[in-house]
């Protein structure tokens, strides 16, 4: 009987170090939360940069950086996805999470380029500022990683300040937000990732 109860004890126990080890073993070395990052911080301050002490007229060109930061990700991702031996539900989560945040911006984009203008600022930054806090938040939730957590609803905060400064300081809100959101949640990831794989 003893040896039944222990058994299942043992049985649990392997059961929940190997959902921690799929958990944490998710392949999060923080590396395109520190892409993405520093490519976002790079782009609102050039943009920003380009605008005041320039005064070039399509100083928003610096975006299309985004698009050379994408090709990058689906890269790594497939490149990933060959390597990877195990699936887990904690990964497919997470793309899935990714995958609506990116939907989300295109359409936002779309949608308020169409209703609003491409020129308002003052709408599009609070909007995506608040879209940036999601996937943040949902990912610390799901990794059980607090600095996701407090990355997002930095973002959230961060889209209300928005709605307050002057239109010409908007764009560094992004710069902001990568900061707390992507890139400290980031170098915090692969600093663990590497402690784990030791």
């Amino acid at each position: 009987m003893q040896n039944e109860e222990f058994s299942g004890q043992a049985g649990l126990d392997l059961i929940q170090s190997m959902i921690n080890k799929a958990r944490n073993q998710f392949g999060e070395n923080g590396h395109l939360y520190l892409v993405w990052g520093w490519t976002i911080l790079f782009c609102s301050v050039s943009q920003f940069v380009l605008k005041h002490f320039f005064d070039y007229q399509k100083h928003y060109l610096v975006w299309m950086i985004t698009w050379l930061t994408l090709a990058y990700q689906i890269f790594y991702i497939l490149k990933y996805k060959r390597k990877e031996r195990v699936k887990t539900y904690t990964r497919d989560i997470l793309r899935q999470v990714w995958f609506v945040f990116a939907i989300l911006m295109i359409l936002c984009a779309f949608i308020i380029g169409r209703t609003v203008g491409v020129d308002s600022e003052k709408t599009l930054t609070p909007v995506f500022l608040s879209l940036y806090g999601m996937p943040s938040f949902l990912s610390g939730k799901i990794l059980q990683f607090k600095p996701l957590e407090i990355g997002g609803m930095t973002c959230w905060l961060t889209a209300i300040v928005a709605l307050f400064i002057p239109q010409d300081f908007l764009v560094l809100m992004f710069g902001l937000a990568v900061i707390v959101a992507w890139i400290i949640p980031g170098y915090l990831l692969q600093r663990k990732y590497k402690r784990e794989l030791v």
